[in-house]
C-alpha cells in the first residue's frame, strides 16, 4: 500500500505536489526539488508530456524519485500510447515499486510544441483505469494471463469543479469511479463553493478528493488563466489583491520600466500568491471540502514548503 493511500484512508489531510520532467536528460533540478519536498508531501506527481509538450517521460522521473526514497504518482495519458504500450509501462512501473497512477486523456498534440505528432487516443482516462484493473486481475488487454503475481496500483483520475453544466463533470467522475479510480485530483480551483458537489459524490462512493491548488505568480497570469484555460476561474478580488501587492515597498516616483523595479513587482506578487494559496489550502481543510490537496506550482516547486508552512501544516 502506498503512502498516499495510507494517508487518505487514515483520514489524514494528504498533500501531493506536481513537477514536470526536463526537456532534456539532466534530472538534477527535479531531484533537488524532491529533496525540498521530502517529509512535507505524501507523493510527487510527475506530468506526462503536459500540454502536449515533449519532455522526458513521466515513468523515467518516477523511477528516479522512487529510487531516491520518495513516492511518485505516475501520470499516464492516452494521447501518445496504444493500450499495449500503456499496459507495458504499467508493468514497468510495478516492477520498480510504483503504485500510484493518475489516468488522463491528454491534450491534443496540436496545442503543444510538436504539433505534427500523431495522436493515438486508443484509450481515454476511463479506459486507462480499466487497463490497470485488468493487470491487477492478472491478465492483459488480450486476455492473456500474466506471469507471476499480478501488480497492485492505487488508481486516480482528474475532475474539473469549475464546469458548466457541472452535472457532466459529476457524471464523468462517477464513470471513473466505476472504472476503478480511488482518488481524484481536481483542476486548479480558487473558490471553495465549486468543491461541494464533488466532495459529496466522493463521500457517497468512498473515494477521496484532493483540491488542485495553482499558486498565482502575477495578476497577468491570473487574468490569462481565467480567460483562456478551460476549467479555471480566478475571482476578480484575487486579481485585485495581486495588483495591490505589486508596488509594496517601492519608493514614490519609481520608474516602472526599470528592471529592478519590475523584478521587485514580480516578487511582491509571487509572495502574495503564496499567501493566497496558503489561505485557500487552510480554508479547504477547515471546511472539510476535500480529503487533501494537490499543489501545482508550475516551475516554482520550491514554494510548496512555504505554502504548507503558512497554511499551518
Amino acid at each position: 500500500m502506498s503512502n498516499l493511500q495510507k494517508a487518505l484512508e487514515s483520514g489524514k489531510f494528504a498533500i501531493t505536489a506536481e513537477m514536470a520532467p526536463p526537456k532534456g536528460v539532466d534530472f538534477s533540478h527535479q531531484m533537488s526539488v524532491v529533496e525540498q519536498l521530502r517529509g512535507k508531501v505524501e507523493a510527487c506527481n510527475v506530468t506526462d508530456y503536459q500540454s502536449s509538450s515533449l519532455k522526458a517521460s513521466s515513468l523515467g522521473l518516477c523511477i528516479m524519485i522512487k529510487q531516491a526514497g520518495m513516492e511518485p504518482v505516475l501520470q499516464m495519458t492516452g494521447r501518445d500510447r496504444s493500450r499495449m504500450a500503456i499496459q507495458g509501462d504499467f508493468m514497468d512501473a510495478a516492477a520498480f515499486g510504483i503504485e500510484n497512477i493518475l489516468a488522463l486523456t491528454g491534450d491534443h498534440p496540436t496545442v503543444g510544441d510538436c504539433p505534427e505528432s500523431k495522436p493515438v487516443y486508443d484509450l481515454d482516462s476511463v479506459g486507462i483505469l480499466r487497463a490497470a484493473v485488468q493487470l491487477m486481475e492478472g491478465h492483459d488487454c488480450g486476455g492473456n494471463e500474466l506471469v507471476g503475481n499480478p501488480p497492485y496500483y492505487y488508481l486516480g483520475a482528474s475532475v474539473t469543479p469549475v464546469y458548466e453544466p457541472v452535472e457532466l463533470q459529476l457524471i464523468k467522475m462517477k464513470k471513473k469511479i466505476d472504472a476503478g479510480a480511488k482518488f481524484f485530483q481536481t483542476q486548479g480551483v480558487y473558490e471553495a463553493e465549486p468543491m461541494k458537489p464533488f466532495m459529496e459524490l466522493a463521500e457517497k462512493y468512498g473515494v477521496y478528493l484532493m483540491a488542485g491548488i495553482i499558486p498565482l505568480k502575477t495578476a497577468a497570469m491570473a487574468k490569462y488563466m481565467s480567460n483562456n484555460v478551460p476549467g479555471i476561474r480566478v475571482p476578480q478580488d484575487q486579481i485585485d489583491r495581486l495588483n495591490a501587492a505589486k508596488n509594496n515597498g517601492l519608493p514614490e516616483g519609481f520608474d516602472p520600466k526599470d528592471k529592478d523595479v519590475k523584478k521587485k513587482q514580480s516578487k511582491n506578487q509571487e509572495e502574495e500568491g503564496i499567501v493566497m494559496a496558503a489561505e485557500f489550502l487552510a480554508e479547504i481543510k477547515e471546511k472539510g471540502l476535500a480529503h487533501g490537496a494537490h499543489i501545482m506550482a508550475i516551475g516554482a516547486e520550491e514554494n510548496v514548503p512555504k505554502i504548507l508552512e503558512k497554511a499551518g501544516f
